[in-house]
């Protein structure tokens, strides 16, 4: 039986995970669900909210893990994923991406955004540069996020979205091929996301070479819009690779 640590991406925290966890648990598995800090339950103030807050957070959790994990991360979580993998590879079994940003050392989330000319997350967020957040329109977010959810899973995830500090945003990896390098990873790249586009996802998994990579036909939310092919792509990475 395999352990699962997911983290979740900008403006979610845990609870986008709730129908996954009970699907692997189900199966077996060991399933870790976090916060990180500024996002869910977590009430760290967003000015004291950073990538190394991020990464301390997830590094918490492997410390205390009995074998090496399967570290999940969803979107903005590509970033913390790849850094805690840095800082901790010896417990990460595999880096698995569900669409989310899978960056090079050196490079940070805004080297990458303005690249992706056809997201709909740059245009639709609301910038609060004096207090360092940003939240998305209301009026965006199924589009954004939720293409293909059920309504009630969107009204839901509306009301629990926190806001983003900015300078997670522009932090830059700093990642080496001894420790980053040598931990398998995977990609699962959803071709109808408008938060970061299948063009957007290819070229960053073509650059950072994975051992598979999975394509699900949804929208930036698979948890909630392809919840039963999510939890057995992950299964099978577990089972298969």
């Amino acid at each position: 039986m395999a352990t699962y640590v997911f983290i979740h991406g900008a403006w979610h925290g845990a609870w986008c995970w709730e129908k996954i966890t009970p699907l692997l648990e189900k199966a077996g598995h060991t399933v870790y669900a976090i916060d990180l800090p500024g996002h869910g339950s977590d009430q760290t103030p967003i000015s004291q909210v950073s990538l190394k807050s991020y990464t301390d957070k997830v590094c918490s959790i492997l410390d205390d893990a009995e074998e090496p994990v399967y570290l999940v991360g969803h979107s903005m979580g590509g970033i913390v994923i790849s850094q805690s993998a840095e800082y901790r590879s010896e417990k990460v079994k595999a880096l698995i991406y569900v669409t989310a940003f899978l960056l090079r050392d050196g490079e940070a989330m805004t080297d990458i955004i303005p690249t992706d000319i056809e997201a709909q997350v740059a245009p639709n967020m609301i910038l609060f540069e004096k207090e360092g957040f940003a939240t998305l329109r209301e009026d965006s977010l199924k589009h954004v996020f939720y293409g293909c959810c059920d309504d009630a899973d969107v009204e839901k995830a509306k009301s629990l979205l926190n806001p983003q500090a900015l300078n997670v945003l522009s932090t830059k990896l700093s990642l080496t091929e001894e420790r980053f390098g040598s931990v398998p990873k995977y990609y699962i790249e959803c071709l109808r996301d408008n938060a970061i586009t299948i063009q957007c996802q290819r070229a960053m998994y073509s650059a950072n070479p994975c051992e598979h990579v999975y394509t699900l036909d949804t929208d930036h939310s698979p948890f909630y819009s392809k919840p039963n092919e999510l939890a057995s792509i992950l299964r099978s990475i577990h089972e298969n690779h």
